[in-house]
């Protein structure tokens, strides 16, 4: 219902603002006056305002996908010409992945994000490799974007198509702000904080490389393990409210979680999950998921129990079929908490008959490696 009354509510916001901004643009663009307008609205026919309507509606469905699509071939374009190679490409929750050399389209999404397209940087030393163009492509993507459509509002056309243009216009433009000014959206920083970020700050800069490149072999099917060390290492302080500092200590956890050293990786992320205001929400998500499965593996049950509240639960739901690691927590769970090993040795066998439909096969290979060590060491005369 509350999903329900949200669509509702925002359908009637974008309805009163479209109105408003169609008045704007009549009154400034014609020698209408405002009572005029209103005259003529209260004018028209039951059919012609709910034609008007569902226009309004569908052209903003659309522009949604065709402006996401285009920021992120802008990020695309500007990262080849930068010299970085194709890692994947996301549009909503579709994704073009390039494995061994070939191009594979899989599910995925991340809360919070319409599209992401992730490259792997020049094999140069980290002061070197340019991010400018990578960063602000999709930016000057969206600029192009209005470049293009805007002459067309000085020809005489179909009110529906000017009311498609005007839609389309607000839309790119709306996303051009979000985007381009420097700012964080629920704790995640949008291309322009990022750019600004990494002109400025060293230890940022490495941070997203080392995502980028991790990233890349991940997907190639290498597990965090085997990774080089020094890529997760840090001497300096890190500053939690970054959320791309924030990434280098995470990365070198989850890295521990991967060598099955969970002692210190329970250590590490304790110690990250104390500074939780400051991280931005899905981040703290994912250390609250690692940290229910490592009180389990370190026998702190009752530590897993106040961490796996209903918010957790929902969390780990939503992302099961996206994220092995999911898989792994929940046989956990199945496995030490609710002491069923039928149910979790189902987790296992459906993961690894699964598999290939997740897009990061690295951590599909350590979370069924773990999830093959936990299961044989709670009853080892039963193997798998």
């Amino acid at each position: 219902m509350r999903s329900i009354l949200k669509i509702i509510g925002g359908l009637l916001i974008g309805i009163t603002a479209g109105l408003t901004i169609a008045a704007l643009i009549t009154i400034i663009f014609t020698d209408t006056t405002l009572p005029e307008f209103i005259s003529k609205l209260c004018s028209m026919k039951a059919v012609e305002s709910m034609l008007v309507v569902l226009v309004g509606v569908v052209a903003f469905i659309v522009s949604i996908v065709i402006i996401v699509t285009f920021h992120e071939a802008g990020h695309l374009v500007g990262g080849l010409l930068s010299g970085y190679e194709f890692v994947s490409f996301r549009i909503f929750n579709f994704t073009f992945i390039k494995v061994n050399g070939k191009i594979k389209v899989k599910r995925f999404s991340i809360t919070g994000t319409g599209g992401q397209c992730l490259l792997a940087p020049p094999d140069l030393p980290v002061d070197k490799i340019p991010t400018s163009l990578y960063l602000t492509g999709g930016i000057l993507a969206n600029i192009t974007l209005l470049i293009m459509v805007f002459p067309f509002f000085f020809l005489k056309l179909n009110p529906f198509i000017v009311e498609i243009l005007t839609i389309f216009c607000l839309t790119d433009l709306f996303l051009l702000i979000i985007n381009g000014i420097p700012m964080k959206l629920n704790g995640m920083g949008n291309d322009g904080y990022d750019w600004l970020n990494m002109r400025h700050n060293l230890l940022t800069k490495r941070a997203v490389m080392t995502q980028l490149r991790s990233n890349a072999m991940i997907q190639n099917g290498v597990r965090p393990k085997d990774m080089p060390e020094e890529w997760f290492e840090w001497k300096t302080d890190i500053d939690y409210k970054n959320p791309l500092e924030v990434s280098i200590p995470f990365m070198h956890a989850s890295r521990l979680v991967d060598e099955m050293d969970w002692e210190q990786a329970y250590i590490e992320h304790e110690d990250l999950y104390s500074h939780n205001a400051d991280i931005m929400p899905l981040y703290v998500n994912e250390m609250a998921c690692e940290l229910v499965f490592l009180a389990l593996a370190t026998h702190r049950q009752e530590r897993a129990r106040q961490l796996l509240d209903d918010n957790l639960k929902k969390y780990i739901d939503t992302y099961q079929k996206t994220m092995s690691s999911k898989q792994r927590v929940l046989c956990a769970i199945d496995l030490w908490l609710n002491n069923d090993r039928e149910k979790a040795l189902k987790k296992y066998e459906w993961l690894k008959a699964n598999q290939a439909k997740y897009l990061l096969q690295g951590e599909v290979k350590s979370d069924l490696a773990i999830m093959h060590k936990i299961l044989n060491k709670v009853n080892k005369t039963n193997t798998i």
